[in-house]
């Protein structure tokens, strides 16, 4: 059985920085590329960053040169570092597996999720 696992997010003030990470099992993680996508109250999940199973990164504009995504395939995980955040950040966090390796943007490039988890940024 598949199962994605996140951690890292809670409460930081703007300008802060978080890591989040994702923990996979039953999966061999390293075939696969590695989605981060958000969800906001009120708002459509979307895109944030991806990983390809290359270990090509891909970003949204609105994070490109804040986040930083990475995977480490020895420890199935991975990770979204996130600097210089700001209230628009605010959002559910979600990592997802892409078994083509790609790393779509597109959520429908993704088969499976975990539950997320909550990054506040407030002051």
């Amino acid at each position: 059985q598949v199962q994605l696992t996140e951690t890292g997010g809670g409460l930081a003030q703007p300008g802060d920085s978080l890591t989040l990470s994702c923990t996979a099992s039953g999966v061999t993680f390293s075939n696969y590329a590695w989605g981060w996508f958000r969800q906001a109250p009120g708002k459509e999940r979307e895109f944030v960053a991806a990983v390809s199973y290359g270990a090509n990164t891909y970003y949204s504009d609105s994070v490109k040169g804040r986040f930083t995504v990475s995977r480490d395939n020895a420890k199935s995980t991975a990770h979204l570092q996130m600097n210089s955040l700001q209230p628009e950040d605010t959002a559910l966090y979600f990592c997802a597996a892409d078994v083509t390796g790609t790393g779509w943007s597109g959520a429908r490039g993704y088969s499976h999720w975990g539950p997320g988890t909550q990054v506040t940024v407030s002051s």
